[in-house]
């Protein structure tokens, strides 16, 4: 395989090593980055270009003097070049406004998260299900 023309976006990150013809990839397009990084695991790749990245993060509660966890979802645009599937995880990093939501950029792929399916699956297990409408109507009807 041919070796990929390439830019450097300013951090110690390695370039993919696929092409891609994306002009918002940092990479081959002309996308700059900057501010801030975050680092986190893909729960989402279903859109378009875009995946939807989520991150623990540890919050204060002054009155009880503990932290809690909460989590974060994000927006980021997914280059081509980098492609990055659910149970990712990957680095991402601020750049302009690439849509409405949608203003970090994938920067890296970090591997894959150990037991990422497992956790989906007991997260969507717990939720409350809503009654159907169909129930509801018969017991109506008696």
């Amino acid at each position: 395989m041919a070796k990929t023309k390439s830019k450097a976006i300013g951090i110690a990150v390695g370039a993919p090593k696929q092409a891609c013809s994306d002009i918002t990839c940092p990479f081959h397009g002309n996308l700059s980055v900057r501010g801030r990084q975050f680092t986190g695991t893909v729960i989402s790749a279903k859109m378009r270009k875009t995946a939807v990245m989520e991150f623990e993060r540890l919050h204060f509660i002054p009155k009880y003097e503990r932290y809690e966890k909460r989590r974060t979802k994000l927006k980021v645009h997914n280059p081509d070049c980098i492609a990055a599937k659910e149970g990712d995880v990957v680095m991402a990093m601020e750049c302009r406004p690439l849509s409405k939501g949608k203003n970090l950029v994938i920067i890296q792929k970090l591997g894959a998260q150990k037991g990422f399916l497992s956790r989906m699956e007991a997260r969507e297990s717990s939720k409350i299900e809503k009654p159907k409408k169909e129930e509801s109507k018969e017991e109506d009807e008696n």
